[in-house]
C-alpha cells in the first residue's frame, strides 16, 4: 500500500521523510571500471553533470562507457530528504529521483555529447515512470551545475521535442533544474551492472535520434 499510494505524487517538504544529518553507509573509494575516485573533490578542469533517466543501474553504464567520462556514481537527487536510503526513495516519500553523476573531461567530450546520450538512452515523455518501472524516483531529470548547463539543457529539450513530436511521441516531461544536494547511493548500487553483468537493466530509448549537434571539445 505504501508504494502504490506514493508512486505518482511528489511530496512537499512538509510531507517528505526527514532523513538524517549523516549517511548511514559508506561509498567505495574507486570506480570498478574506470578506476578513478567516485566522490569529489575532483581534479581541476573536470566538469560535473547530473542526470536522471530511470533505474540508475543501466543509466550509469551508459555514461561510464562514453568517451571522456572520468568517473560516474549513482545517487538520489531532486527531493527533500537528507541522506536517504534506497528503500526510502522507493517509498515515494523523499521526492528524489534515481540520478547519475557524470564527471567528464571537457577536452575530450562535451556537455552537448552527454545531453545527446541522455535523450537517446530513455523515453523522456513518460512522467513518473520509465518502461515497467513506475514511481516518482524514475522520472526524467537534468540538474544543471551552471547557467550555461541550464541553458544548453533547455535548448536541447526543445530540439528533441521537435523530432519526438514528428515521430508521434507526446510532450517531454523531463525536469530541468539547478543542481541541489546529491546523495550517493549505497555501495551495492555503484557500478551494479559491472558487478552483475546479467543484472536488471530497464534503460531503453525511443529509437529517435537526437538532433543536438555535438559541440567541439573545449580546450
Amino acid at each position: 500500500m505504501l508504494f502504490s499510494r506514493h508512486k505518482n505524487h511528489l511530496p512537499t517538504p512538509e510531507e517528505a521523510l526527514k532523513g538524517r544529518a549523516e549517511p548511514g553507509f559508506t561509498v567505495p573509494d574507486r570506480h570498478t571500471v574506470l578506476g578513478n575516485p567516485l566522490a569529489g573533490p575532483y581534479p581541476e578542469g573536470l566538469v560535473v553533470a547530473d542526470f536522471g533517466l530511470g533505474c540508475f543501474w543501466g543509466a550509469e553504464r551508459k555514461f561510464w562507457q562514453a568517451p571522456g567520462v572520468w568517473t560516474t556514481l549513482v545517487g538520489y537527487q531532486g527531493g527533500h530528504t537528507e541522506n536517504p536510503t534506497y528503500e526510502e526513495v522507493c517509498s515515494g516519500l523523499t521526492g528524489h529521483t534515481e540520478a547519475v553523476r557524470v564527471v567528464f573531461d571537457p577536452t575530450v567530450t562535451s556537455y552537448a555529447a552527454l545531453l545527446k546520450l541522455f535523450w537517446e538512452s530513455h523515453d523522456p515523455t513518460q512522467g513518473f515512470r520509465q518502461g515497467n518501472d513506475v514511481g516518482t524516483q524514475y522520472r526524467s531529470a537534468i540538474y544543471a551545475h551552471s547557467p550555461e548547463q541550464q541553458s544548453e539543457a533547455e535548448s536541447s529539450r526543445a530540439s528533441y521535442q521537435s523530432v519526438l513530436t514528428g515521430s508521434g511521441y507526446g510532450e517531454i516531461t523531463t525536469e530541468i533544474l539547478p543542481a541541489g544536494p546529491f546523495y550517493p547511493a549505497e555501495a551495492y548500487h555503484q557500478q551494479y551492472l559491472d558487478k552483475n553483468p546479467a543484472g536488471y537493466c530497464g534503460i531503453g530509448g525511443t529509437g529517435v535520434s537526437c538532433p543536438i549537434g555535438v559541440a567541439p571539445a573545449e580546450g
